[in-house]
């Protein structure tokens, strides 16, 4: 199988598991928070509808700069559910036509996450957006629905049956 069809079956899937996580995100609650030292709701929210674009930025560039000059990764938070859907399906948009238009070759060449000069992370391409992108995802929309449980909104069956959907 191609990298490319592998990716972009990944990231619909994943796309469309966020989606459901996200449709159900409780309206005015985007400030709540359930440690002092978790992040707020509306910026996990934020993040998890913004990374599926991730795969876009990792193919269209050489290193992200995840703070200092140049690009960064941290989202502005949104503040309604239908603003987390319009990010997610830009995003995805983005990286379906990245996907489109890139190479075998080119998922093989290294991508680098930087803080300033320190490396975060490096490796080929393809692994990147396996584990920086699409892993990372899901480890993010699994804490979105421990905060979607803690507020008392119903958790989608995302991998498998959920609590609140099976009967």
């Amino acid at each position: 199988m191609e990298l490319r069809k592998f990716f972009l079956e990944r990231l619909e899937a994943e796309a469309a598991f966020s989606r459901k996580v996200l449709e159900r995100m409780p309206e005015g609650q985007s400030q709540w928070k359930p440690h002092e030292r978790s992040m707020e709701l509306g910026y996990l929210a934020t993040l998890v509808a913004s990374m599926p674009g991730w795969v876009a930025m990792m193919i269209e560039n050489e290193e992200t700069q995840l703070k200092g000059a140049g690009e960064t990764l941290q989202p502005t938070t949104v503040k309604t559910g239908a603003e987390l859907i319009d990010l997610l399906d830009k995003g995805l948009a983005r990286s379906r036509s990245a996907l489109a238009n890139t190479s075998e070759e080119h998922l093989l060449q290294p991508w680098r996450l930087k803080a300033g000069d320190q490396i975060l992370s490096e490796g080929p391409r393809y692994i990147t957006i396996a584990n920086d992108a699409l892993s990372h995802l899901a480890h993010h929309r699994g804490q979105l629905t421990v905060y979607l449980r803690l507020n008392e909104a119903k958790v989608p069956a995302i991998y498998g049956p959920s609590a609140d959907e099976w009967r």
